[in-house]
């Protein structure tokens, strides 16, 4: 592990959060934010006769979710230090440097990062399953520990 990380959670008396809460709250975050959209398109999908209606439909609102989920992940990070599904299950996200919520410009860092990690078939997100402190790489490079609250 870190040596500076590893410091830092025995001085603060902090746990890292477990995969599994970590797997729950992004199951609960993707299920939120899935649920959302799909009632904002509702009236666009009740339109669609085929299958292929519904693709199309689909696709073409990909850019708007990925501008939705930045926004959500950055706002809540920010202003609570979790987001919804990470306050279900009592997990929070510090920031190494400051050992407090993160800034505006590290939670947007490590939003935009998640969506590339995303992008790249979740190789970010199996990265932290294998990694000593647990992080993905939106936690590096936003510099950022999950730990149980």
């Amino acid at each position: 592990m870190n040596e500076e990380i590893e410091k830092l959670l025995h001085r603060e008396h902090l746990q890292l959060a477990s995969i599994k809460k970590r797997a729950m709250a992004f199951f609960i975050d993707e299920m939120l934010l899935s649920f959302l959209l799909l009632i904002a398109m509702s009236d666009s999908f009740s339109n669609a006769q085929t299958v292929e209606d519904v693709i199309v439909l689909t696709n073409s609102y990909v850019m708007q979710y990925i501008i939705i989920k930045i926004v959500y992940q950055t706002f809540f990070v920010m202003q609570y230090g979790a987001t919804l599904g990470k306050l279900a299950m009592k997990i929070k996200i510090l920031a190494i440097q400051t050992v407090d919520n993160p800034n505006f410009a590290v939670a947007l860092n490590r939003a935009v990062f998640r969506i590339i990690s995303e992008m790249i078939f979740y190789l970010g997100f199996l990265w932290g399953v294998f990694d000593p402190q647990r992080q993905t790489w939106h936690d590096k490079t936003a510099r950022t520990l999950v730990i149980d609250a």
